[in-house]
């Protein structure tokens, strides 16, 4: 219990004094932003600031932190700290980064903003990578909440009743003015949010669960290695690609640089503690990483998360537990449809302004969206993960990128080049480790994945030292 309660306050640390460091080394100030130079009524619209956190919240909280972190619970309490370090040091600061970045490039995505930091390939690459990664995203998060919401409802309202309804949702989240439908739903789903995460944590206290003090130990029941696998599988809750695709969706409705730390740094912290909550609650509900492993095998992430609910607080707040739980994955997948069509629209030059544009490019993003629901939920969400954390790889390299030219600072790329590293080894030890990658020995995946992280790491330096004389020649 003390280990759970000490990472609490070590998350809202990490946003008082390392929020703050982000913001400084990356240098908010007066010039406007697209919510106010561009404001095109679509996409491009004032929010209030608490309003656009909100938002953000709600669009990066899908599933992932949530199944993430009760998945990752599996490895034992040592989850906690990847969630706690992960999120202080990688998570939040990618998407302040990728929030502001794009906020000074008129809001665009960071497909195109891969473009301008790493060249016209890396754009094309991350053009693909992000519809994918997007629709992939848009389906998992139409999978779960159906199965969550037919738990709920009368027999003959199954999941495939629930996935047209969220699907015909999508089509209106993904069309209509970000103000209409989202800016307005959003901040009550903001409160249902808050709901279920403090009736969990209450669940936990009162209920007389006993939260495990962190250890280093490996309590995985399958044996599965801490590294990679742990890094890939909480994914959300610490740091997510995603979120790369979500930060420029919110950085066309801020009306002032200074809102960039609360919006986006504040909201991945808040996710974090979400994630928190749910990794103690596995742990701390089923006794044993053996017990809860044994429960998401037979009853999925989305029955296990009902019985979680049910059992710790009863029906009633069993029942607003669920509906928050519902409100996560579908405030995701709808912006992240969203998001597509953005990326869409700017690699086809189609203005999204106009309706029938919107429509060319939704229609069909839903469409293969609708069958890919028809896949394993399990199968789709190990790509995601994978392909979720090479995104966020790849964000923080552009940012890294972005701080080299631009960064006052000296050595002020180091906030993101050392996650951005980090985060390389990661990605490519899982694919050549997993089974849905090369499923290669870790003999060999490890220095695999430490050699390509050593070889990025070495062209940063290099790139870096060059920087650093030209700042100096300039300054003689």
């Amino acid at each position: 219990m003390i280990s759970f309660l000490l990472s609490l306050v070590v998350l809202l640390t990490g946003y008082l004094v390392y929020g703050r460091l982000s913001e400084k080394i990356f240098g908010p100030d007066d010039r406007q932003t697209p919510a106010v130079a561009i404001n095109d009524g679509v996409d491009c619209v004032p929010m209030k600031p608490w309003k656009a956190f909100l938002v953000q919240l709600l669009n990066i909280a899908g599933t992932g932190p949530i199944f993430g972190a009760l998945m990752g619970a599996c490895f034992g309490p040592v989850v906690f700290l990847w969630i706690v370090f992960g999120a202080i040091f990688a998570g939040a600061v990618h998407d302040f980064m990728c929030g502001m970045i794009s906020s000074r490039h008129n809001g665009n995505s960071i497909a195109e903003l891969s473009g301008v930091y790493l060249g016209k390939a890396a754009m094309i690459v991350m053009r693909g990578f992000s519809v994918v990664l997007l629709v992939l995203c848009g389906t998992v998060f139409v999978n779960s909440p159906a199965a969550l919401i037919a738990g709920l409802t009368p027999e003959f309202l199954n999941v495939d009743f629930w996935v047209v309804v969220i699907l015909l949702y999508y089509v209106l989240a993904t069309l209509l003015p970000i103000d209409k439908l989202i800016g307005r739903l959003y901040p009550v789903f903001g409160i249902i949010l808050i709901v279920m995460a403090l009736s969990v944590i209450g669940g936990i206290f009162f209920g007389g669960y006993t939260i495990p003090e962190i250890t280093l130990k490996n309590l995985h029941p399958e044996g599965l290695p801490i590294w990679p696998f742990m890094f890939v599988t909480v994914a959300c809750g610490a740091i997510s690609g995603f979120h790369a695709t979500q930060s420029p969706m919110i950085a066309k409705c801020i009306t002032h640089e200074k809102y960039g730390r609360s919006v986006f740094y504040g909201a991945m912290i808040a996710e974090s503690v979400i994630a928190l909550i749910w990794a103690a609650a596995g742990v701390a509900f089923y006794g044993t990483t053996q017990m809860l492993s044994e429960a998401i095998s037979t009853m999925g992430q989305s029955g296990t998360v009902y019985d979680i609910c049910i059992k710790m607080l009863g029906p009633v707040g069993g029942f607003l537990a669920v509906v928050g739980v519902v409100v996560c994955p579908i405030t995701s997948g709808d912006t992240a449809f969203r998001s597509a069509r953005l990326i869409l629209g700017e690699a086809t030059h189609l203005n999204q302004k106009n309706i029938r544009n919107r429509l060319i490019i939704t229609l069909p993003l839903l469409a293969v969206g609708a069958v890919l629901t028809r896949l394993d939920f399990n199968v789709l969400w190990r790509y995601f993960s994978w392909s979720n954390q090479t995104l966020a790889m790849v964000a923080l390299w552009v940012a890294t990128s972005y701080l080299l030219r631009e960064s006052r600072y000296r050595y002020g790329s180091l906030l993101t080049a050392c996650p951005a590293t980090f985060m390389s080894a990661v990605s490519m030890t899982y694919i050549l480790m997993a089974k849905e990658g090369f499923r290669l020995s870790a003999g060999i995946a490890y220095p695999a994945g430490i050699c390509f992280a050593a070889l990025l790491c070495g062209i940063y330096f290099v790139t870096l030292n060059r920087s650093l004389k030209n700042r100096d020649s300039k300054k003689n």
